[in-house]
């Protein structure tokens, strides 16, 4: 629904005629937006086949690379079961600082945000994505298997850090680009999975390789990361044939179906679906967007958590009294829980629409989670507490990451905020690499007490998102937003000082398509995802 169908200001007086007058207006300015291509027929073009096809073509692979990088990342915590602290000859600082990959990875990505246009811009399409697997060519997982010092792991964990930081937030913005609103979160769940599925499989993938302890004269941790890195390589070079461009270009779909899926795009308010110019004035768009800001703590209160659960829960799990193998074992049902989690979580958002009550409600979950560990003498218990703790972690990084697309519309301002939101999460992610000291062990009360209040941070922020969406959603729709264009029959009868205030508030336009075009989300027709 277009500005010029929304609820005139209090101060201007329409009779039903003129309502009428103005819904033939919005009717004319429709039309006069460009169609994209116009001559291509679509008549035989089955849109839930087609979505079916996207599907199968886009989300599997991308959840495998996910699966394998967030294996690189985490395995450092299953290898340490194994002796590589021994082997090393490494403190326990020491090793808090080995997985400090979330650094580097955060000045990449934010690197990514400030030239989005380089990255993962319109013209560049999957090639840059791609790009973003080009870390498996020089995996420095595999080499992390061949140090045999500390200065060696922290340069291989670094360099990690850096080559695979924009995989994360590049997947999301792809995703973003094909997929309505209401579409977007299942796929970015399962996509996201992949995490949980990683650290299920890498607790089992583990305990295999472990057994090679002495092959080649190398240790079973060395193997760990050897094994794990290969697969990453093999898997980007594969990428470089399988990951297609955006919509308007994508090879493996027909010029008729490639123009359903950019239609249907800006059917749903993704206006610039059809390729937009890079221009600053998106840039700083995002920068000063309070959206931008608020979504920022939204996502760290999850992301912070998710590093710090993911890192030491095969260390949490040992300490409560089993060994290494067992302790890996163990983690399997926790992940395993926390993808089924995700993905409910995602569906039930895409059909509903409630991402921030959601997510209100599984951070509550979570926090009391954690209330418990930190309450907890019992393994027993602690190991339940666990599986409530990720129902405020894992479901929630792909839904926070919705939540603020959803409520972003240009493809350069939504791929600003994201990069944003995500390299914010990275730095708090270091956090979480020294909060688990083996002095406090078993039972871990500042881990604990950190996350918990970094899942309080999240809980108010998403509050705070929830409020503002909604009381600007109202305000649209009371006409407190809306636009002057230029031409329209009921604003030319507005009261000329009124019509000039409301022009300096909320800008003049020549056209509806003028508006949605330069405005993005903060056109007065556009209404926010609660």
């Amino acid at each position: 629904m277009s500005k010029t169908a929304s609820s005139p200001s209090p101060s201007t007086h329409v009779s039903d005629e003129e309502k009428g007058a103005r819904v033939s207006v919005v009717q004319e300015e429709n039309r006069e937006t460009p169609l994209y291509n116009p001559d291509v027929d679509i008549s035989g073009v089955d849109e839930r086949k087609l979505m079916r096809k996207i599907d199968l073509r886009l989300v599997p692979w991308l959840a495998l690379l996910y699966l394998l990088s967030f294996l690189d990342r985490t395995s450092i915590g299953n290898a340490k079961l194994y002796g590589m602290e021994k082997d090393l000859h490494i403190t326990d600082t020491q090793y808090l600082i080995g997985t400090l990959q979330r650094l580097p990875q955060a000045s990449a990505t934010l690197v990514m945000a400030l030239r989005p246009h380089a990255i993962m811009g319109h013209y560049d399409g999957a090639q840059s994505l791609r790009a973003c697997t080009l870390h498996a060519l020089i995996q420095a997982q595999t080499v992390q298997g061949l140090v045999h010092n500390y200065g060696g792991l922290l340069g291989m964990r670094w360099m990690l850090g850096m080559m695979e930081a924009g995989l994360f937030p590049g997947v999301n913005y792809y995703l973003s680009c094909w997929y309505k609103r209401s579409e977007f979160g299942l796929r970015a769940a399962i996509f996201f999975s992949a995490a949980s599925v990683s650290g299920a499989f890498g607790g089992l993938l583990a305990a295999a390789i472990s057994n090679m302890e002495g092959v080649g004269g190398k240790a079973g941790w060395s193997w760990i990361f050897i094994l794990e890195g290969l697969a990453t390589i093999l898997a980007g070079i594969i990428s470089f044939w399988i990951i297609q461009d955006f919509p308007d270009t994508a090879k493996f779909l027909s010029e008729a179906e490639r123009t359903v899926v950019v239609r249907r795009l800006q059917s749903d308010d993704q206006f610039s679906a059809a390729g937009e110019n890079l221009r600053w004035k998106y840039i700083w768009k995002s920068v000063f967007d309070w959206k931008t800001w608020i979504g920022m703590v939204v996502y760290v209160g999850s992301d912070m958590p998710l590093y710090a659960f993911s890192l030491f829960l095969p260390s949490i799990i040992s300490q409560l009294g089993f060994k290494a193998t067992a302790a890996n074992l163990l983690t399997v049902p926790v992940y395993a829980f926390a993808c089924i989690m995700t993905c409910l979580v995602g569906w039930f958002a895409d059909r509903k629409g409630q991402r921030g009550l959601l997510n209100i409600l599984f951070l509550c979950l979570g926090g009391a989670g954690y209330i418990i560990l930190i309450a907890s003498r019992s393994a027993a218990l602690s190991y339940f507490a666990v599986f409530l703790a990720t129902c405020g972690i894992y479901p929630l990084i792909p839904n926070t990451i919705a939540w603020v697309s959803n409520n972003v519309e240009g493809s350069y301002k939504r791929s600003v905020t994201l990069a944003m939101v995500i390299s914010f999460g990275n730095i708090n992610g270091a956090v979480s690499s020294n909060v688990y000291r083996a002095r406090d062990a078993p039972w871990y009360p500042l881990g604990h007490g950190l996350v918990l209040m970094y899942i309080g941070f999240g809980l108010i922020a998403s509050t705070s998102f929830y409020i503002y969406l909604k009381r600007e959603n109202t305000a649209k729709e009371r006409g407190e937003r809306d636009e002057v264009i230029d031409g329209d029959d009921v604003d030319s009868k507005e009261d000329p000082e009124v019509r000039e205030a409301r022009a300096r508030k909320n800008g003049r336009f020549t056209s509806v398509a003028e508006a949605k075009r330069e405005k993005g989300d903060e056109w007065s027709g556009y209404r926010y995802t609660l």
